[in-house]
């Protein structure tokens, strides 16, 4: 089954259905990704992408998620700049 026949399969199923299932899919994977913080595992990647699937119905996700990308651009920049200072002190 190719992209576009799975796409248009998903939007035709009824909304309370694919709410549920985006809501128990990427729920159990962020709360996945939460625990995972505390413990050993991959708890940011399955954070953003519990994120990420909870964003294509929820408002609130897609806020989080677009939170997420920025704060982490930001810590990606900090991280370029201070990478260049010292290597210019080297």
């Amino acid at each position: 089954m190719n992209r576009e026949k799975l796409h248009h399969s998903w939007k035709q199923l009824p909304h309370p259905i694919r709410w549920v299932v985006v809501a128990t899919f990427g729920g159990t994977l962020l709360l996945l990704g939460i625990i995972f913080l505390v413990l050993p595992g991959p708890g940011l990647p399955l954070v953003i992408l519990g994120l990420a699937i909870l964003a294509s119905e929820f408002a609130w996700a897609q806020y989080m998620l677009n939170q997420v990308r920025q704060r982490s651009q930001a810590v990606a920049q900090k991280t370029k700049e201070r990478l260049q200072r010292k290597k210019k002190t080297d």
